[in-house]
């Protein structure tokens, strides 16, 4: 499943402030790609030896593994996205609870990120020592 986001401007406000008064609807659509979440992958696997992996179920659209932003190094991680429903069943029962790598792999469909709220963090300290 993805998701577009569109964005939606009054008229009167978008002249005094694009920014501010931006709304985003989210809009979603299913494929016939099947998206795959894969855990448990070894740090030194790379995108083409996921995808060389799941190929034995079927075609392969796409492979990528989760980098740390501040790293680069794998999260140990990834999705694999299938051609076919029926593709994505057959290398779920393919590789989950299976080894590869030395280390046991979870593989399951994969849900949409979740909503995060921008910007606030919670309540700020002010770290005085209770003044």
């Amino acid at each position: 499943m993805y998701h577009i986001f569109i964005r939606v401007f009054s008229r009167e406000r978008f002249a005094y402030r694009e920014g501010r008064y931006a709304k985003y609807y989210r809009f979603s659509f299913i494929t016939m790609a099947q998206k795959l979440y894969v855990g448990g992958l070894p740090y030194s696997t790379t995108d083409q030896e996921l995808a060389d992996a799941f190929a034995a179920a079927g075609a392969v659209t796409s492979a990528s593994i989760v980098t740390d932003r501040m790293t680069g190094r794998s999260r140990g991680f990834g999705f694999v996205e299938m051609s076919s429903e029926a593709e994505a069943n057959a290398a779920i029962d393919m590789w989950h609870g299976k080894e590869f790598g030395g280390r046991m792999l979870t593989v399951n469909i994969a849900r949409p990120k979740e909503d995060r709220p921008q910007g606030d963090r919670g309540p700020r300290r002010d770290w005085q020592g209770g003044r």
